[in-house]
């Protein structure tokens, strides 16, 4: 529920800066920057947010594809408004569920490993390294 709460807060009330959008610049691929820079500003936001927690994690931190994923795991929502992400949480969005596979669909013709991590970042019975990710993002 908090985590609900926090997440409704950036959604209205925070915007990606311009100092963080240098930061994934330097680190994505060209392609990668052109996806993550057509996501939404709170999707941008928020994978900026788990990026950063990426970094600090133990198991993670030293894992380039789970930093990339971090930034890209949300790019296959498109431009989402904050009224279908309040209906995805209360009744469900079939569209908004189809975003791992929107967002293979988007890298894999440029990071395969990459596009299959974002393909499968919401699975259950994943191996240790995604579960750790999963909780991130759940936070």
């Amino acid at each position: 529920m908090i985590s609900r709460l926090k997440q409704a807060f950036r959604c209205l009330f925070l915007k990606f800066d311009k100092n963080s959008e240098d930061e994934v610049r330097k680190f994505l691929l060209e392609k990668e920057f052109q996806i993550f820079n057509e996501m939404s500003d709170y999707d941008r936001l928020h994978s900026f947010c788990i990026y950063k927690a990426v970094q600090k994690n133990e198991v993670l931190k030293d894992e380039e594809k789970y930093l990339k994923l971090a930034l890209l795991h949300d790019c296959g929502k498109g431009n989402v408004t904050f009224y279908r992400r309040v209906k995805k949480v209360l009744i469900g969005d079939k569209i908004l569920e189809k975003h791992p596979e929107n967002a293979y669909q988007k890298l894999k013709d440029i990071d395969i490993e990459l596009a299959k991590l974002c393909r499968d970042h919401h699975k259950k019975n994943v191996e240790e390294k995604m579960r750790v990710f999963q909780q991130i993002d759940d936070e």
